[in-house]
């Protein structure tokens, strides 16, 4: 890894972005444009984020599955409005096998159409309902623009498809996922999301209503970080996924669908990394403390490396990730400035000095220089560290959400509403007509976020236009 310091997030964001993700090892550019490797590093982050996903899932009664990756393109059109929306960012193999394909397969840009066709093979009778399935998988969009883990053209995600007899449990299964990917964002990734109805322009294509999780990047910039969808019977009515209820009337089932991506892992990086690195938070970090043994001689080194392992053992018999780093090539300081720009948590210091005393140094990656530095006794170790694994996960959500609110203002008028998206959030009563929605975005280059939830009885007047409004809405500029 470069000594090199990162440019200042506050000179060049992006390029703060750019450089971290290659220098922290999370990912590395493919060789096609748009594409990406990620690295270890940045998997075993991603298989921390799978895991605590897949726990929730399971918890709510979701199995997993495996769909086909190859989709034929008539599966696409049978939903006029899915297709017209996925049509730029289509990839199509036309040629297998050396010979022209009889139709068309489209790599999976999602698969609602796929899982659809299953699903009306599968579905018969009231008594297979609901159906509750979510895949880990791949996929691809054709970008235009892309970004290390933000947008590419193949994407790591996952996307639970699930089919209900009635309305109302299909409106209750979106947004119970949309709860738990709120819940996983707060509570894993300390990224204080905010929940909420995206406009009929933003929303899926296809959907009759989505909603989203949206989270404030470090430059205030919005980011949307999950969605899940309510389908209607839109695509039931495409795939003929027919059902006899239990009076034997036949009826179509009512569909959701919904996914959270890689892109949380450039959530993470924006929202809590800073000029030194990335800061990962404890509950998903591959490595929560890392050990560095401190000696100059020989006769250091034994005694130094006894206490390193002993130590090391102590933290994993109670579940702490933790790594020594015992390389000899490269100084200490060299190790501090590495393990910082990888994020992890907590530094654990330990010297010739520090075995004598029996004692260890601790720097926590969420406080900078002396302010994150303690000594403390090696009796005990263990539930210390624990603990303190505890309050940096507390301190960094701490931390982003009064960043977050601090950059949310309330505009007196349109004026006002053009200066704040500049560097923050608007939070506005809008009267949801289009051409507002249009203006702003045309004036500003700001996007309706979304309409939180817990909005009751509001009234008020439209932002744009003036017109009379019953909900708020965020604008932002996003990625």
């Amino acid at each position: 890894m470069s000594e090199d310091k990162l440019t200042p997030r506050k000179e060049d964001f992006s390029e703060w972005y750019n450089q971290l993700v290659l220098r922290s090892e999370l990912a590395d550019y493919a060789p096609v444009r748009g594409c990406m490797v990620v690295r270890p590093y940045g998997w075993a982050l991603w298989e921390n984020m799978q895991a605590a996903l897949d726990r929730r899932f399971k918890e709510t009664g979701h199995v997993n599955a495996a769909f086909p990756l190859l989709i034929p393109m008539s599966f696409l059109e049978k939903e006029k409005e899915h297709v017209e929306g996925f049509s730029p960012e289509l990839a199509v193999v036309t040629i297998g096998g050396g010979e022209k394909l009889e139709e068309p397969l489209v790599i999976r840009p999602t698969s609602e159409t796929i899982i659809g066709s299953m699903y009306s093979k599968w579905i018969k009778s009231y008594r297979d309902l609901p159906v509750l399935i979510n895949q880990w998988g791949n996929v691809v969009r054709w970008e235009l623009r892309t970004r290390l883990f933000l947008r590419t053209l193949e994407f790591y995600w996952q996307e639970g498809h699930t089919a209900h007899a009635t309305e109302q449990e299909a409106r209750e299964e979106t947004m119970r996922m949309l709860g738990v990917y709120a819940d996983f964002a707060i509570n894993e990734g300390a990224i204080p999301v905010i929940p909420g109805v995206k406009s009929q322009s933003e929303k899926f294509a296809g959907a009759n209503m989505s909603t989203t999780i949206e989270a404030m990047m470090g430059d205030t910039r919005a980011l949307q970080s999950g969605t899940s969808h309510f389908l209607g019977q839109n695509f039931a009515k495409a795939f003929n996924i027919q059902f006899l209820d239990e009076s034997n009337t036949l009826k179509y089932a009512w569909t959701t669908s919904w996914g959270l991506s890689m892109r949380v892992i450039g959530a993470i990086i924006m929202t809590h990394g800073d000029d030194q690195g990335l800061i990962l938070p404890p509950r998903l970090a591959p490595i929560q403390a890392v050990i560095v043994p401190i000696f100059k001689s020989v006769a250091e080194t034994k005694t130094v490396i006894e206490t390193v392992k002993r130590v090391e053992a102590e933290l994993k018999a109670v579940g702490i990730r933790c790594k020594v780093d015992d390389r000899t090539e490269v100084t200490p300081g060299f190790k501090f400035n590495d393990w910082e720009m990888r994020g992890v948590p907590l530094r654990i210091e330990i010297g010739p000095k520090d075995v004598e005393k029996g004692s260890v140094a601790l720097a926590r990656r969420d406080k900078p220089g002396r302010e994150g530095k303690s000594f403390i006794p090696q009796a005990g170790l263990a539930g210390m560290v624990s603990n303190l694994l505890v309050d940096i996960q507390k301190s960094l959500l701490e931390r982003a959400t009064a960043f977050r609110d601090d950059h949310i203002f309330d505009p007196k008028d349109y004026t006002e509403l053009k200066d704040v998206v500049q560097n923050g959030w608007a939070y506005s009563y809008w009267c949801e007509s289009p051409i507002c929605e249009a203006k702003v975005k045309e004036d500003t280059k700001a996007t309706t976020r979304c309409m939180p939830l817990d909005q009751k009885d509001a009234h008020g007047k439209c932002i744009v236009c003036g017109e009379a409004a019953t909900r708020k809405v965020y604008f932002a500029r996003a990625y």
